[in-house]
């Protein structure tokens, strides 16, 4: 799910109660407070140091932006992990082959033949061993 630029708008606009266009660390945790987290002003002003890009110690729109996109990118790079995990060869650990992928196939469904699985496996293999490691899994996956 992409968000558009509306999206964080109007996230923005929920956590900016005084509309100055910047989440102050007391903004924050009156939010998040009624969101059921019942957090300490510091640990509050921890969180917004960290996503403060500007050092004027409130977050901005782009601070904003970055954080959703970031974790949004680590919820895709976890979700790839546990799809490289399911195919991963038991006595090859870290590593696609040709019958794992054969196996994790034919219990989703799909029955393809050793000699699809190395075809399919030959197109991603960015150096030439005939396995697919997490890296060229990533690259095939986007």
């Amino acid at each position: 799910m992409k968000l558009v630029k509306r999206d964080y708008e109007r996230v923005m606009k929920y956590f900016d109660e005084d509309g100055d266009g910047k989440i102050s660390p007391w903004e924050l945790r009156k939010k998040l407070g009624m969101m059921g987290d019942e957090l300490v002003l510091k640990e509050v002003e921890l969180l917004v140091q960290e996503l403060d890009s500007d050092g004027d110690g409130c977050v901005s729109m782009e601070d904003l932006v970055k954080m959703m996109e970031g974790a949004g990118e680590e919820e895709k790079m976890r979700d790839l992990e546990e799809a490289f995990e399911m195919y991963n060869d038991s006595e090859m650990l870290g590593f696609i082959t040709p019958n794992s992928l054969q196996t994790m196939l034919g219990r989703l469904g799909e029955s393809k033949s050793i000699h699809q699985c190395k075809a399919m496996i030959h197109h991603f293999d960015l150096n030439g061993d005939g396995l697919l490691s997490f890296h060229e899994f990533t690259l095939m996956m986007h």
